[in-house]
């Protein structure tokens, strides 16, 4: 129903790099994965939490 095809993805690639630039393109792709991560942790139930894992966080 929502599905998301190849033509879909490329035209969303090209407006985020419209309104975002090419050099921010990668600061927005990390900042995107973090959140997700963040989600995917605050869903999980407490008792399948695994113990968290170092992460370099350079900026």
């Amino acid at each position: 129903m929502w599905g998301i095809g190849t033509t879909e993805l490329v035209v969303l690639l090209f407006i985020v790099m419209i309104v975002f630039g090419a050099g921010k393109l990668p600061q927005v792709g990390r900042s995107f994965g973090t959140a997700i991560n963040e989600f995917k942790n605050a869903v999980k139930p407490k008792d399948e939490e695994e113990p968290p894992t170092k992460t370099d966080k350079t900026e």
